[in-house]
């Protein structure tokens, strides 16, 4: 789980973070201003300081926020002087956005903020639809408006091309101060991540004043962290506190003490519609506090009583009955996966709800969170001094002697006033001066010695003078018996103390804030955020332990090497899909037959024993002829396939299921430890290994052998040995220095450890988790009478359906891809569809199936939305995560570095189209260190690096662009340069090996670039070589394998099937054939760690000697023996 920050505010006003990954508090020494609440999300916190103030801090990140604005600027041609700005009067403006409808030359583009600044000048954009224009950017047309092209024809009367410039977001990790409000603050809550995820990083802010009126922050995005103006919400009453969750549930609560919330909180309409009342959970103590997550309500009344809501949910947002819980707190905070955090009006500690999961909201128990405070001053012996003054009193004057203390008189009840209620307000305008600290010090001391000293509780702000006195946002705190008289006049000063906490001290909070803070629900304490041991101490105590366990066993294997082999037998039954027609799963008797010979080595063969017309038969297979064991998706059964390389060239496996899950994870680890020791693999991949990803997420690798690669008798594919490793990705990267980056579903990245195990392996590295969407469809035709409607044709699809409409999915019939996903959200429209929707989520089109556009036409006759919901899973592997920035594609330079510490380069895409280098990347620090930003016109969404730092990367309107003097001394580059595609065709994917250029366009066609040569590495053109491609990775030798589809077979066409192509040598780089090897439900391949090349093998001379005369070794080039790969 990447770092995340607990945001919290003590009672004198100052600003702390907690990391999950440290121990101590942080203070935020940039804040000038005392601080009153905060509310943190997962990329930045909002405050109100003691001004009233909202001050907003973006966290940094190695992505810059960066916003593009555009104008275009528009010309008609006339007979006289050509195309000039001279337009007709019906005509749009010379400058103006893509409509026409506004007039935006370049000078009326200003700033919104000092906060951002300018990164250049306008520029005009030279491409167009993904391909380039002329050099001065001109699209031309008949008439505004009109379908624009690259190209001028006869008729056409006017052109238009559009201007770029880019502004960046500067102030980050500081206090920014937003403005101008409406009126004076003093809550505020930000949520609504959830609602939708476009545009990206969108939130919802919400704020009270203190004339108990509701403002809603509208704008706010990732391009636009600041939000764009406020906007009042109307109210049944004043309001004092206000809360919102992730989603769409707010809260707030009113003067009155009951609480209301907001309904009709949509994607379009994140303000809501109206109000709710709901009444306190005591009548007679109302509530003062509300706090609010995904799926719960927590409260606290004026009696510190903290309640939970039952019944919450995205349906019922009111839900249906609070519930009383175990504790008194001042104020609750609830933060991500409905964690929740509190404030306890005891001790003023921050507490953590220990035990809250999905099946149980409420938690089990508190525990606080007592951590130190990050000091700079180790000189805090005496601990903070304070001082109890009355307000109006001079601060000279010494105080007044407490009373006797009665044991059996009970304490009186006293009222928490805060310093946003009335009285606080009142006295906020009086004068305090700060003469006399000395002798307030000394007669402090004094009282010290007698009695201890009452907690502080209110502080003045540290930038204003005496004539500006300010209050911050703290409760004031349980009174002793001695200071019950008079406490609307009683206020706690800071007397010139920096540091105000001792060694041995935490800090009293007033406001805790767990909004952008990740703790897992799993965990049993929120103490253990942080690891102890690293992952190179990790990776060398496994490397140890190995080592002493091959010692171990050899030593055991030599002392019984005189015995006969012996013969070890596992039986079991299982079902086995028939091979024959009619298919189906018959019974069947499955047994593993092991054996050992003198020499060690070990091998074993399948049976698999069946009645066929009452005749028992059998089939078998040797242990040391399967290719792969693959777990494969079924809903109703646990089943896996045994691939051999005669069943790889018919794509028809055998498939066995298993009676429970837990029996087909043991025959999967035992056959598959049994394979690798048939054939002599033990420990992690080596680095030469050739990775690959299924469909299902699964991982595995192929160890080549030394004549995979030969020419002209290359290794088959189909004898390819693959064992899988732990984990889920959706693709994997690597070269052939053992470094290798995965990213999973959700985009979340991780690093390679050097460890093998995980999964049905049983053997627990590290934790993994994946997210992903499940997407179905509702379809609707449209009729003269009842307009659109779920009514379709006898011929029509499904009306929920898959993306295809052949197969029906409701959602209450779809299912998690496995049972070991489980469902963590709630059915939701999807809008980030291509090809774009309405309002409602709806696409167009004339029947089905055809292309969807997201507006209505005349010609419309059908419809489809998509909906998704997530789900996530959790598994192990030798993978640790890479945050905080989620990415959608990684490459890694084939082969370069022959020192531990000489760098890697690493390029990436994040999951908005950014492009992205790693800096520090090394054999010890595979993991790198940090991001830089490369700056680009567009979002781009494939990228890769091959010899010579050759940077290819494919934008996402399929685009191709070369980045240009990438090297060592600069890893960045200097520029792009625009490449053509090739002709009406959008580019997908691209890989650059050594010396070639490979390309996959969206309609699954092959394309080789020709002309490169190192003078020109651009290249010249595009040759079609293949279609029905996936995938193509093309390693450090120029060696190319595909991801291909629709395959042929025994029984039907295998899409994902593994093919590598033949003939390639330097001669002629784009090869000759192709050779299929495992498949189908392949999805990613990477060959960028195989680098050392075939034997070559010196033909015989007629003068050579005869065979059975003195021979010479053959001769080999860069083979393992010699230990170096072939250098990028």
């Amino acid at each position: 789980m990447p770092v995340s920050l607990l945001w919290a505010v003590d009672v004198y006003g100052r600003v702390y973070s907690l990391s999950t990954g440290g121990q101590q508090w942080e203070q935020c020494r940039d804040a000038v201003l005392e601080f009153k609440r905060v509310t943190a999300v997962q990329q930045c916190c909002w405050g109100i300081a003691c001004d009233h103030h909202i001050y907003l801090n973006v966290h940094s990140s190695d992505v810059p926020i960066r916003y593009q604005e555009e104008t275009f600027e528009n010309q008609r041609w006339n007979p006289m002087d050509n195309f000039s700005d001279r337009l007709l009067p019906s005509d749009r403006w010379q400058w103006s956005n893509i409509t026409g409808l506004e007039h935006q030359p370049l000078e009326s583009f200003l700033l919104p903020s000092t906060n951002w600044e300018w990164e250049g000048d306008w520029y005009i954009d030279e491409n167009f639809g993904g391909e380039p224009t002329e050099k001065e950017g001109w699209t031309y047309a008949i008439d505004f408006p009109a379908t624009y092209t690259k190209d001028k024809k006869w008729n056409s009367c006017v052109r238009r091309r559009r201007w770029i410039r880019y502004r960046r977001y500067k102030a980050t990790d500081t206090w920014a101060k937003v403005g101008p409000l409406p009126d004076p603050f003093n809550d505020i809550s930000c949520g609504g991540w959830e609602i939708s995820e476009e545009p990206r990083g969108r939130l919802s802010l919400w704020a009270v004043s203190l004339q108990g009126k509701v403002w809603f922050r509208e704008g706010i995005h990732h391009h636009s962290p600041e939000g764009d103006g406020w906007e009042e919400v109307s109210l049944p009453g004043e309001v004092v506190q206000i809360s919102c969750g992730p989603g769409d549930l707010v809260w707030a609560v009113l003067w009155e003490g009951q609480l209301i919330v907001r309904e009709g909180i949509t994607r379009d309409y994140p303000q809501g519609s109206s109000w709710v009342v709901v009444d306190s959970p005591n009548p007679e103590a109302g509530a003062i506090h509300v706090a609010v997550g995904d799926n719960v309500v927590w409260a606290v009344t004026k009696d510190n009583k903290v309640w939970f809501r039952r019944g919450i949910s995205s349906y019922n947002p009111r839900g249906s009955g609070w519930i009383g819980m175990i504790g008194e707190m001042v104020m609750i905070n609830v933060g991500l996966n409905d964690q929740v955090w509190g404030i306890s009006c005891e001790d003023r500690a921050v507490y953590f709800r220990q035990g809250v999961t999905s099946s149980e909201l409420s938690g089990k128990a508190w525990k606080v969170r007592a951590q130190s405070v990050m000091s700079e001053d180790s000189d805090t012996e005496n601990g903070p001094q304070r001082a109890v003054l009355e307000v109006g009193a001079c601060p000279s004057s010494p105080p007044p002697e407490p009373p006797p203390v009665d044991p059996d008189v009970p304490k009186p009840r006293i009222p928490k006033v805060t310093s946003d209620s009335f009285i606080s307000e009142m006295l906020s305008d009086r004068k305090v001066k700060r003469e006399g600290a000395t002798t307030a010090e000394a007669s402090l001391r004094e009282a010290d010695a007698k009695s201890p000293a009452p907690a502080l509780v209110l502080s003045p702000s540290l930038s204003g003078g005496p004539g500006d006195s300010q209050w911050s946002n703290v409760d004031l705190e349980e009174a002793q018996t001695h200071l019950a008289v008079g406490l609307s006049s009683v206020a706690t000063y800071t007397l010139c103390q920096e540091e105000p906490y001792g060694a041995d001290e935490h800090p009293l909070w007033a406001w805790v804030s767990g909004g952008g803070c990740g703790v897992d629900s799993l965990t049993s304490s929120v103490q253990s955020m942080s690891l102890s041991i690293s992952l190179a101490q990790t990776a060398a105590w496994r490397k140890q332990i190995f080592e002493q366990l091959s010692q171990r066993s050899k030593r055991e294997m030599d002392n019984f090497k005189h015995y006969e082999q012996s013969v070890w037998v596992k039986k079991g039954t299982m079902q086995w899909w028939r091979d024959w027609k009619p298919h189906k799963w018959v019974d069947v008797r499955f047994a593993l037959e092991q054996f050992s010979g003198p020499e060690g080595n070990q091998d074993g063969i399948l049976f698999l024993y069946y009645n066929f017309n009452e005749e028992k038969k059998y089939l078998h297979a040797f242990i040391n002829e399967v290719t792969i064991l693959v777990p494969v998706l079924n809903d109703s059964k646990h089943t896996f396939a045994i691939y051999t390389a005669e069943r790889t060239k018919q794509r028809w496996p055998i498939r066995l299921a298993a009676a429970t899950e837990l029996e087909m994870h043991d025959w999967l680890a035992l056959l598959s430890v049994s394979c690798c020791d048939s054939r002599g693999i033990q420990g992690p991949p080596s680095k030469q290994a050739l990775w690959s990803v299924t469909c299902k997420g699964d991982i595995f690798v192929c160890e080549p052998s030394p004549s995979l690669e030969a020419c002209p008798n290359p290794t088959p594919c189909d004898q390819m040995f693959w064992h899988q490793v732990g984990g889920h990705l959706r693709l994997v990267e690597c070269n052939s220095l053992g470094v290798v980056w995965g990213v999973g579903y959700d985009h979340t990245v991780w690093v390679y450890t050097g460890g093998y195990g995980g999964g049905f392996l049983q053997d627990n590295i590290y934790t993994q988790t994946d997210v992903k969407c499940v997407y179905i469809y509702e379809n609707q035709r449209w009729n003269p009478v009842t307009g659109y409607t779920n009514r379709g044709l006898p011929t029509d699809r499904y009306m929920w359906s898959d993306a295809t409409g052949l197969q029906e999915c409701t959602k209450a019939n779809t299912k998690p891809p496995s049972p070991h996903w489980t469902w963590v959200a709630d059915w939701a429209i999807d809008y980030g569809i291509s090809g774009g929707t309405d309002r409602e989520g709806w696409q167009y089109a004339a029947d089905f199936p055809t292309s969807y556009h997201g507006h209505k036409t005349l010609k419309d006759f059908v419809r489809r939305r998509r909906w998704a919901r997530k789900c996530k899973l959790t598994t192990t592997g030798p993978w640790q995560e890479v945050p905080p920035i989620p990415l959608s594609d990684v490459t890694i330079i084939p082969c370069g570095a022959q020192s531990i510490v000489e760098p890697i380069p690493l390029w990436a895409i994040s999951n908005k189209g950014d492009v992205l280098c790693r800096l520090g990347v090394t054999l010890l620090t595979p993991a790198g260190t940090s991001w830089l930003h490369v700056g680009t016109d567009q979002p781009f969404k494939s990228i890769s690096i091959g010899g010579a730092n050759q940077v290819w990367a494919i934008a996402r309107d399929g685009s191709a662009f070369y980045r240009g003097s990438v090297s060592a001394q600069s890893p960045a580059g200097d520029c792009w340069y625009h490449i053509p595609s090739p002709v009406r065709q959008k580019l997908q994917q691209v890989s650059v090996g050594r010396t070639s250029v490979y390309t996959v366009d969206q309609h699954g066609n092959l394309w080789f670039r020709q002309g490169l040569t190192p003078s020109y590495p651009q290249g010249s053109s595009w040759e079609h070589i293949s279609n029905n491609v996936r995938k193509v990775s093309v390693g450090p030798l120029d060696q190319v394998w595909i991801i291909a589809d629709k395959v042929q077979g025994s029984h039907s066409l295998s899409c994902g099937t593994v093919c590598h192509r033949l003939g390639v040598q330097p001669m002629e780089p784009k090869g000759q054939s192709w050779d299929y090897g495992i498949g189908g439900g392949w999805d990613h391949i990477t060959v960028r760690g195989n680098s050392f090349e075939a034997p070559h093998v010196r033909i015989p001379l007629l003068t050579d000697p005869l065979p059975n005369g003195p021979r010479r070794p053959l001769s080999f080039r860069n083979t393992e023996e010699n230990g170096k790969a072939v250098r990028c």
